[in-house]
């Protein structure tokens, strides 16, 4: 690995400026769900422990350069308070005298929190004048924010090349996680990818068909390919315009000895609406005034057996209609079967994206997977292939 952590770091009387993701969902005031405050715990608590004062960089939601109140990180603080056991004092900027008298005022452990970096123009530009500002506050720098390392923005790249750098706890155990999963994984590797549409996902099977054994494509994404092969899907969710593509991944992965699996079965509903009624049928014998829904049940057995068979899974994207009962029971099969074979320690599994995440938890599994990735964008370029910005930097 070429990047640095937090045990290769002095950090003794030093103020470590910690980038970190915790754009969490709120209500009013009250945040809904505390996961990524949660998940930066470990880090902040290492940095204390190592004699380190942290200062907490972070952007919430799009205020596009401008300051706009309701999205100011004072409102995070709370529940920051809360999952730390620890004050928290209130920089009124990221950057400037704000940010240093909150600095100055905060006593040995205890934790700064700066305000939204995006309330800077330059934050997303990458200016590095306000890079340079940043860097003046502290001694150190730590990314803790995989989910942001796909941008290229001040607080991600621009100021890991100003300090000294080192990942955080969580950006560490992403890295060697994805590391794990595709960089040099125990073979044979299957990814799961589904979703609606091949379009949004096109680099994502290009790059996967020459990494992976075996490529298990679900959800309205598996339709395009089966019109791909000649199959009529009915009323179901498929670019038709892209079949010629579809058909283009299918061929590369064949030369490059990648094995594709598409649904054998399918349930097929009338209405896309939860419990629908629906039936299940051969993948091409879909009927003309129905559409695709889920995967069926001699596919799940299929990809059981194939799941077996793996050292290693990746996984992005549900194999149907999850958010609509009973069209989430294949995605929930799969998930409760990868999880089995986790738990048994005979799979490496890597799970990550938004519609991913929440169908692991419905399925009540999320626990059971090695790790599960809190990133979207991120996670998703990381599977393209693509250098991210955030992580290179700290190389």
């Amino acid at each position: 690995m070429g990047w640095k952590t937090l045990d290769d770091v002095a950090m003794a009387g030093k103020t470590v400026l910690c980038r970190v993701d915790i754009n969490v969902p709120m209500d009013g005031d009250r945040v809904t769900d505390t996961t990524r405050i949660d998940k930066i715990v470990p880090t902040v608590e290492d940095i204390i422990a190592r004699g380190g004062k942290p200062v907490l960089l972070a952007h919430y939601d799009r205020p596009k350069g401008k300051v706009v109140p309701e999205m100011s990180l004072g409102r995070v603080k709370p529940a920051l308070e809360a999952a730390l056991g620890r004050k928290v004092v209130f920089g009124a900027d990221c950057v400037g005298e704000p940010a240093k008298a909150a600095i100055a005022a905060a006593a040995p452990g205890e934790v700064v929190l700066l305000e939204n970096t995006r309330f800077h123009a330059g934050e997303e530009k990458n200016d590095p004048a306000l890079a340079a500002e940043m860097a003046a506050l502290g001694d150190i720098y730590v990314n803790d924010a995989f989910s942001a390392a796909h941008r290229a923005h001040a607080s991600t790249e621009g100021l890991a090349r100003l300090l000294p750098a080192a990942a955080g706890r969580l950006m560490e155990a992403e890295l060697k996680a994805l590391e794990a999963a595709l960089g040099n994984p125990a073979r044979p590797v299957a990814a799961v990818v589904g979703g609606a549409k091949v379009s949004t996902k096109l680099e994502l099977l290009a790059n996967l068909v020459t990494k992976v054994d075996h490529l298990v494509i679900g959800g309205g994404m598996a339709n395009t390919f089966l019109v791909a092969k000649g199959i009529e899907v009915g009323k179901s969710l498929a670019e038709r315009d892209m079949a010629e593509t579809a058909q283009d991944i299918l061929e590369k992965a064949a030369k490059a000895g990648c094995q594709i699996h598409l649904p054998v079965d399918v349930v097929v509903a009338r209405e896309f609406k939860a419990h629908a009624p629906n039936e299940t049928v051969a993948a091409e014998a879909c009927p003309p005034d129905a559409m695709i829904l889920d995967a069926g049940p001699k596919t799940v057995l299929l990809l059981e057996a194939v799941f077996a068979n793996c050292r290693t899974l990746i996984w992005n994207g549900p194999l149907g209609a999850f958010e609509l009962a009973p069209f989430d029971a294949a995605t929930v099969a799969a998930a409760k079967a990868v999880a089995k074979l986790t738990q048994e320690g005979n799979l490496i599994s890597v799970a990550g994206g938004g519609d991913t995440v929440a169908a692991l938890n419905q399925a009540g599994v999320a626990e059971d997977f090695t790790f599960i990735s809190t990133a979207g964008g991120a996670f998703l370029e990381w599977m393209e292939g693509k250098v991210l910005p955030g992580v290179a930097a700290l190389g």
